[in-house]
């Protein structure tokens, strides 16, 4: 019995050495071609169906949530609570020493497609140890550069590595710190629904012209149903991670815009640089009761609203001109 139990609560601790939620950053991975990102979320499922993850040195059990962000020439991965998205842990991993790895990655991997499409058997078979070897190469080096930080098998690595084959080349290096593209923030109360559907909503409104950032006041969870009403006008949600005002680097925008009731007082506790700092009256759809289509309705309702007022408001902003309104 004793044998039995110390079984089942092994296979249990194992259980919880996983990821079961990656996002990524759309401030740094930005793509508007449908194949890449269909690319990225094959690769995220790939990921997520099978590995085994935790984060060294930290007494936080898993499961786990994993957001990445391209800074300069590092993959940021940022180990989170995958319901609350508590930082736990953050690690930069130089992009340096995958260079050669990641194009020999592509190459090998057009020359697979090519003799899929025109060559014989064993050219094919030739092709693919050729991408294995890849593959086991790059896994090693990833597991060994992040030694004593996350602990990772070699199936894992092999998937992370594909992941990061898959994102990386879209990767936009924008140093924020030092960029004249302006800049907004919009701020809702747990930057689940408001204000990344803002934010989402400039990206996609004024590609490569703003930097546009959301949080919220306090931590929320992905909102599915925002998953679902973006989807629609062709924008991939699934990629947000929520983000609390305490999380900020950056501490001046030229425009701060305020989508809840409680944000304007959080904004002014934070004490953040701004040009402009405006309140808007947005309602909440999460509230909505009612049935599915009722309450997709009311989120349809927000995304449309937001995507006229977004629009209107930073036009001028992109364009050059104040951010007064």
């Amino acid at each position: 019995m004793a044998t039995a139990n110390g079984t089942a609560t092994a296979k249990t601790l194992a259980s919880t050495d996983r990821l079961v939620t990656v996002t990524l950053d759309p401030n740094t991975i930005t793509s508007i071609n449908p194949d890449e990102v269909h690319e990225w979320r094959i690769a995220i499922y790939d990921l997520l169906e099978d590995n085994s993850f935790r984060p060294a040195r930290v007494a936080a059990v898993g499961p786990f949530a994993l957001h990445m962000s391209i800074v300069g020439n590092a993959i940021v991965l940022d180990v989170r609570h995958p319901e609350t998205f508590q930082p736990i842990a953050a690690h930069y991993l130089s992009l340096t020493p995958f260079r050669r790895l990641i194009r020999d990655y592509f190459r090998i991997r057009d020359a697979y497609y090519e003799a899929i499409r025109s060559a014989q058997p064993f050219q094919i078979e030739t092709v693919d140890m050729a991408r294995r070897g890849i593959h086991n190469e790059a896994a090693e080096l990833l597991r060994t550069r992040l030694d004593n930080k996350i602990i990772i098998d070699l199936n894992t690595a092999r998937r992370l590595f594909t992941l990061i084959c898959a994102v990386q080349p879209y990767a936009s290096r924008i140093d924020e710190s030092k960029s004249e593209l302006p800049s907004v923030l919009f701020v809702c109360s747990m930057n689940s629904v408001r204000s990344p559907i803002a934010a989402a909503i400039a990206r996609k409104a004024f590609p490569g012209r703003i930097i546009a950032r959301s949080v919220g006041v306090n931590g929320g969870k992905a909102d599915q149903f925002v998953h679902e009403v973006m989807e629609e006008v062709g924008v991939d949600m699934s990629v947000h991670t929520p983000h609390i005002l305490d999380e900020l680097v950056a501490n001046r925008f030229d425009l701060v815009i305020c989508l809840s009731d409680d944000a304007p007082e959080a904004v002014a506790r934070k004490g953040l640089e701004a040009g402009a700092i405006e309140a808007w009256t947005v309602a909440d759809p999460s509230l909505v009761e009612g049935n599915r289509e009722v309450v997709l309705s009311a989120y349809r309702t927000l995304r449309d609203t937001l995507d006229k007022r977004v629009r209107a408001r930073l036009e001028p902003l992109v364009s050059g001109g104040s951010q007064i309104h």
